[in-house]
């Protein structure tokens, strides 16, 4: 032994994968080596020629240690910017048991209500927050960013108008990223955007119009009179608005406005470099139906006691697929669940003081100033726009000496924000740097906003906003509706096609840190060094893993990646003169979201046909690909496919892609099942986006944040999104963005970076290797209770399995919805279930869950196979079992009891549950009365008592 094993480098690979368990597993599938695994499991016709072009692992101590050293060039200076990002404060009880809590980061999106209460009731605060503020009657549970909000309101806005117009108005006043953003998306669904002032928006014929409430430049204005104008002649109209500001102004439907939305950072989020930040988006009930993402809904559930769920689902793509409303992968959970908890914290004198004081600051300083130097605005809220003249330089650059970041407006002007973080330190220096003397915060604050313009009505007064305001009521509010959910800190979540697996402690933490967290996206870049340098970093792991010349960042969750790949294909046709490739040939075995992305991008999707193996039929493809070869743009397609196998012919499908002009975008959901074995780039993809939120470690967050990087092949690499207010180092001028931000939520990606760096060249490929080895060990271990629907060479699946419980079903009248939920009462969330294939489970057990959890796992699964059996053979009635009364509570067990079945066998079917148990909080919860009678804003808080 020497002092190199001693140290052990690559300590973490043990800790993220079970390696040994491993000889037990392959002992249990007829192996005798991972190698004579792997060559029975993944075609030799898609391995990659060599290993890994990565450095060997680092440890946690020594990979934490280098990314400190590469943070530490970043430059930390006050940030006054605004432009839609600002300093802001989030309470340290809120940090510690969210923010850094694996029982809110670790969870799922909340498909299985039942056990997701503790998480749909923080989004149903998020939701109620924005309905008082904005004063609509309906709020989504949060969307990407506020320029993709736009986008999405544009694309509302042609859906509910009955203008005839194909033309959309735009504020000059708004935010130039997200105007960026709406142009990228204008172009695809073949609008013209027409930029003007607001005042004029009515002289025009257009279908919709988006107004700013505060302008960029920190001026507010009556927007009543404009708006009025517009619906009169059958407009919808949408204002983007700051969410500090709403605390004091005018609420946009007061205003008259049909959509609101905004950015809700400022509510205690981190700037992070640009993100992740969940967006809002409020609108009238009459629109409900068409609007985008997704709406936290109250139903009942079988008891009848109040219960939350996803409402209006059958919006989501994999059903409606090409004729979903918006690729529903849009949401930021996590941020939201920050956002809504800061405004249950502060409650409303809280929020109202500090908006209050945001705004008085601003104001003394314009005061302070005015004296020698000219105010552009007169009415504002945070952000004061001053003419310096032949100053401006100067003041500038003296600022940025003593540590403040402004912001350059033309050659003369200067625009300073204040926040949250702002007080009479800052006062002082800003006053002197402008003025040469420093002034004193006035004793007696002043208000530039007129009456008009202020609200009337109050804001949160429901009982959730004015309870929590001490630090022990909200660490128990939290813990209350943290022990409501079933999180990976629980048990495994083996969700097929959606990536469940260790999101390790050494991964987060740099996230919280000031380096990282506390950077403006538009600030100098010479600021940002550090950040570039992981960036830069990041992409060149992502490169090796990958084999794609060049990797852009900016999409900022899986569905904006799949979008970005799309425009990176569409934008490469235009540049050649084929603008008319527009089909997309999107096979059934693809991911789900995929058509819908197409729809977004004006595409004509032509489903291709799967064989009785799950694969792509190949001569299906080949003769659509023949028929459309002078319109064909893409090929999506999933690899390993959906139905969780890999397809022999892969490099055949890209060559017929190819010899018939079109382009292949790779779905990146499945890429667990290729790192370190194969290539996408090297086998033929042109495009392919990373979810780096599921193959590469940043977690759910309970349905956000996630990232989706692209990678590119040289050809298409100059299509890549760039940014019109801080571009994009490497990108092409005129590449318009696809979100707010350079890159992204750039304040996650320390995560990705962090676990590529401890696992190592070979330990990335360990982890594909443990992925395919637990899904075949769980696949075999169930087969003779329930069969499995496709399988590829020599009988193996690739790192997901689906089940049919088709024939069951038949046989017992149990549902799969009726396993699902009984699954609840193992201490289990369910697979995926009935996608892509309606009647079944897709299971994905990771490379990170241990024999023992799989084991408990499958033995959940057979037993609840023999307990419907009972049902089959009629030893318990159809209508009373425990699968269809399914999940109990331990209300349901505290009363009387009359079933058919012992309350043993209903709450305790195996001997660990009871060491272990679980309790769902509510009943089967009622889909169908909760979409009869939606209700998205918080009940009275005696509902959730009794």
């Amino acid at each position: 032994m020497n002092f190199n094993d001693l140290f052990d480098s690559g300590e973490f690979v043990s800790r993220h994968i079970s390696l040994n368990d491993q000889p037990a597993l392959l002992a249990a599938l007829g192996e005798k080596s991972m190698a004579e695994f792997i060559d029975r499991t993944v075609p030799q016709s898609i391995r990659m020629p060599a290993e890994l072009d990565l450095p060997d692992a680092l440890s946690e101590a020594d990979a934490l240690a280098k990314l400190k050293a590469i943070a530490a060039k970043n430059t930390i200076n006050k940030s006054y910017i605004g432009l839609g990002y600002y300093p802001t404060r989030l309470p340290y009880v809120i940090q510690r048991n969210v923010l850094e809590n694996p029982g809110w980061y670790t969870a799922y999106t909340p498909y299985q209500a039942e056990i997701a209460q503790g998480r749909l009731e923080a989004l149903l605060n998020f939701q109620q927050m924005c309905i008082d503020l904005t004063g609509h009657e309906m709020a989504g549970a949060s969307l990407l960013d506020e320029a993709t909000a736009a986008a999405e309101a544009m694309a509302m806005a042609k859906r509910v108008s009955k203008s005839k117009s194909n033309r959309y108005f735009v504020d000059e006043r708004v935010y130039p990223q997200t105007l960026d953003v709406m142009k990228t998306r204008a172009e695809y669904f073949g609008f013209e955007l027409v930029v003007g002032s607001f005042q004029t928006a009515s002289e025009g014929d257009y279908f919709g119009a988006l107004f700013q409430y505060v302008g960029k430049n920190g001026d507010v204005a009556d927007l009543s009179e404009a708006i009025a104008a517009l619906k009169a002649q059958g407009t919808q109209v949408a204002v983007a608005a700051d969410v500090m500001s709403l605390v004091l102004l005018k609420s946009p439907a007061d205003l008259g406005a049909d959509v609101a939305l905004g950015n809700t950072q400022r509510f205690g989020v981190p700037m992070g470099f640009g993100g992740p930040h969940a967006a809002y988006f409020t609108f009238k009930d009459a629109d409900k139906r068409s609007a985008p993402g997704r709406i936290i809904g109250v139903s009942v559930d079988a008891s009848g006691k109040p219960a939350l769920r996803m409402a209006l689902q059958t919006r989501e793509q994999h059903i409606r697929r090409e004729k979903a409303n918006s690729n529903i992968c849009t949401s930021q959970v996590l941020l939201a669940n920050l956002a809504g908890m800061y405004a249950v914290y502060h409650g409303p004198e809280g929020v109202q003081r500090i908006a209050t004081r945001i705004h008085a600051l601003a104001a003394a300083f314009a005061d302070a100033v005015s004296d020698g130097l000219e105010v552009v605005h007169k009415v504002f809220f945070d952000t004061v726009l001053v003419e310096c003249g032949a100053k401006a330089d100067t003041i500038y650059q003296n600022a940025l000496s003593a540590g403040f970041n402004l912001r350059r407006v033309g050659g003369t002007q200067l625009a300073v924000a204040f926040h949250e973080e702002s007080g009479a330190e800052d006062f002082a220096a800003l006053t002197e740097l402008f003025t040469g003397q420093a002034a004193q915060m006035p004793s007696e604050i002043s208000f530039a906003l007129p009456k008009n313009l202020l609200r009337e009505d109050k804001i949160l007064q429901h009982p959730v906003f004015n309870r929590y305001h001490t630090e022990h009521e909200m660490l128990r509010y939290l813990k209350k509706l943290e022990e409501r959910d079933l999180a990976m800190n629980r048990s495994m979540i083996s969700l097929g096609s959606c990536t469940m697996k260790l999101n390790a402690t050494a991964e987060m933490l740099p996230i919280t840190w000031p380096e990282f967290s506390q950077i403006h996206p538009f600030a100098p870049r010479e600021q940002a060094a550090g950040y570039l340098e992981m960036i830069e970093s990041l992409q060149n792991q992502l490169k090796a893993i990958t084999g794609f010349d060049e990797i852009a960042i900016q999409p900022n969750s899986g569905a904006q990646g799949e979008y970005t790949g799309l425009l990176a294909i569409r934008r490469f046709h235009a540049a050649n003169g084929q603008n008319g490739r527009n089909v997309c040939l999107i096979p059934r075995s693809a991911h789900g979201t995929n058509p819908a992305t197409a729809q977004m991008l004006g595409m004509k999707v032509v489903v291709v046909a799967t064989d009785e193996a799950g694969n792509v039929d190949i001569a299906d493809l080949e003769a659509k690909a023949v028929e459309f070869k002078d319109t064909l743009g893409a090929l999506m397609i999933t690899y390993p496919s959906t139905h969780g196998v890999y397809e022999e012919g892969i490099r055949d499908i890209c060559r017929i892609i190819h010899d018939n002009g079109g382009q292949v975008y790779m779905d990146g959901a499945n890429m667990n099942a290729q790192v370190g074995i194969m290539q996408p780039a090297e086998v033929g993809a042109d495009v392919l986006h990373m979810n780096l939120h599921k193959t590469f470690c940043i977690p759910h967050g309970g349905g956000g944040p996630g990232m989706g990087p692209i990678g590119l092949k040289a050809h298409l690499a100059p299509f890549a999104p760039s940014h019109a207010v801080a571009p994009v180092a490497g990108a092409v001028e005129g590449m318009s963005a696809v979100s707010a931000a350079p890159y992204g939520s750039a304040g996650i990606l320390p995560i990705t970076w962090m676990y590529i760096t401890m696992m190592g060249k070979r330990g990335m490929r360990q982890a594909t290797e443990a992925a395919l080895l637990n899904a075949n060990y769980v696949a075999k271990n169930l087969s003779a209770d329930y069969p499995v629907l496709y399988t590829g060479k020599n009988g193996r699946v690739a790192h997901e399995c689906i089940i049919d419980l088709r024939p069951l079903k038949a046989e017992s009248g149990i549902t799969e919805v009726d396993i699902a939920k009984r699954l609840m009462d193992y201490g289990f969330h369910a697979p995926t279930m009935s996608f892509p294939v309606a009647g079944t489970l897709m299971i994905e057990p990771t490379e990170s869950e241990s024999r023992a959890e799989l084991d408990r796992f499958i033995a959940a699964m057979k037993q609840i196979k023999a307990e419907a059996l009972k049902v089959q053979n009629g030893e318990w009635p159809a209508d009373d079992n425990p699968l269809v009364n399914a999940p109990h509570t331990a209300f349901n067990i505290s009363g009387e009891w009359n079933r058919a079945y012992s309350r043993e066998e209903a709450v305790f079917p195996l001997p660990y549950v009871r060491d272990n148990k679980f309790w769902p909080s509510v009943n089967r919860v009622d889909d169908v009365y909760g979409d009869r009678h939606l209700v998205c804003s918080c009940p009275s808080i005696e509902n959730y008592e009794d």
